[in-house]
């Protein structure tokens, strides 16, 4: 199984980004539906800068 809870929900627009999801990992070897699933996605999930974070607020420090 692939998850990718949080990449879906918390991108730019949810629905087309999961639907492209579920293209790419069913079309995963054709890479012309890689390309056409991957255009206009939007913005993507906002990462979090580790760096910036308190030492209480890390689960694991690495």
């Amino acid at each position: 199984g692939v998850f990718v809870g949080s990449g879906i929900f918390k991108s730019g627009d949810p629905a087309k980004r999961a639907k492209a999801i579920v293209q790419a990992v069913t079309h995963y070897k054709d890479a012309k539906v890689l390309a056409q699933v991957s255009e206009g996605l939007g913005e993507a999930m906002v990462g979090i800068n580790c760096d910036k974070m308190l030492p209480e607020e890390r689960l694991a420090h690495r």
